[in-house]
């Protein structure tokens, strides 16, 4: 038993290349100062949260530490106008970060409870459009982490509605796998809630990307919902985006039979390279994840769209976040995005809506590598010489 511990902790670090101390300091210290033609955009993201404040180094905002109560803030952050689309711009370690090249967090507020964080969520949504974008971040992801990948992806996709993260109590650690498990555990409540919060608004569609093991806490919420007989949140839930699901494939087939076939667009984004899902593997005793899961029939059988970007190039050498790293992913998700949900596409036939997400993506990277995409209805492939 030893000798597997140590061999996942080596693997761990061999794919992350974290064998040194990494930090998840958000705000600076001191403040640096640029010209406003430096910076490209300034994005508010909503936050609710199952870690506890950070009281250690209140750099990090909030920590890895779990609170018995969600707890909700807002965070304002700019983008440099010489951001790559795909790319998160940063400064890695506890030197600050310069706003004309790098994301820069440059205010936080705190929110007493969830009377008054609703009141400026929905006060936001009503300004932006009435529409919400719930992100749900994964395993190995300080809160830091969270705030610049939303920030990434509303900037990136010209998402025009509320960008909201929940973030819950990853420890931010590489050899934290299973404390991160337990907390995903923990927060199914505080997300179905916040979903609950988010659909009293006058909010008309709010959407849901979850990546990694927060596909687990999505699943476990959408799941709870279904059980209240809510799975739609009063007709109220748009796209659900889950990827790179960090979730046992059986389980998963139980969780869906449980939510029922989705009305809505519900995709699932898999890669059978994802090196950072082969450690969940092997942690899980070799049980196949859903998100290189090799049989896309099966999962589309269960009434969603399976998107199979195995040789669609990743950012990095995991290959565990190409829905956002990709340029070409992003711009197929700003298109997705910004039609809603129930008019996602003219493209295919209206009464069969889950159809619309998987066949954009695959006219969106069509023209640089093949895909397949496999529907209840249909599997289409899509190659080309990229």
């Amino acid at each position: 038993m030893r000798s597997k511990i140590f061999l996942v902790v080596a693997f761990a670090l061999a794919v992350t290349g974290c064998a040194g101390r990494k930090t998840h300091d958000l705000l600076n210290t001191t403040t640096v100062t640029v010209p406003a033609s430096d910076i490209a955009a300034t994005h508010e993201i909503f936050v609710a949260t199952t870690r506890k404040k950070a009281t250690k180094d209140p750099r990090q905002v909030f920590d890895g530490d779990r609170s018995p109560t969600t707890g909700f803030a807002s965070v304002e952050v700019t983008v440099p106008k010489t951001h790559q689309v795909g790319a998160i711009e940063r400064v890695r370690g506890s030197a600050n970060s310069n706003p004309a090249k790098d994301f820069t967090a440059t205010e936080v507020e705190f929110y007493e409870g969830a009377p008054q964080f609703a009141k400026a969520v929905g006060a936001d949504i009503a300004m932006r459009g009435d529409r919400a974008l719930v992100f749900v971040h994964g395993f190995n992801n300080g809160f830091d982490d969270g705030i610049y990948r939303l920030t990434q992806i509303a900037h990136d996709t010209k998402y025009s509605g509320t960008p909201v993260l929940f973030s819950w109590a990853s420890s931010g650690k590489t050899t934290g796998y299973i404390y991160d498990k337990e907390s995903a555990n923990a927060a199914r409540d505080d997300l179905e809630e916040t979903l609950r919060m988010l659909a009293k608004t006058k909010a008309k569609s709010i959407d849901i990307i979850a990546h990694s093991m927060g596909t687990w806490v999505t699943m476990e919420a959408l799941r709870q919902l279904a059980i209240t007989g809510d799975r739609d949140l009063s007709d109220k839930l748009g796209y659900v985006i889950l990827a790179s699901p960090d979730i046992d494939v059986d389980v998963f087939k139980k969780q869906m039979i449980r939510y029922g076939k989705p009305d809505k667009p519900f995709a699932i984004l898999l890669s059978g390279d994802d090196r950072a899902l082969r450690l969940s593997s092997l942690i899980s005793g070799d049980k196949p994840r859903v998100g290189d899961y090799g049989d896309a029939a099966d999962l589309a059988s269960y009434g969603v769209s399976v998107v199979d970007l195995s040789k669609t190039k990743g950012g990095d050498r995991l290959n565990h976040a190409k829905f956002a790293d990709n340029p070409f992913l992003v711009q197929l998700l700003g298109d997705r995005l910004r039609a809603p949900a129930g008019l996602a596409s003219d493209e295919v036939d209206p009464a069969r809506p889950i159809d619309n997400l998987g066949q954009g993506i695959g006219k969106a990277v069509g023209s640089v590598a093949e895909i397949v995409i496999t529907t209840p209805f249909k599997v289409l492939t899509i190659a080309t010489g990229g």
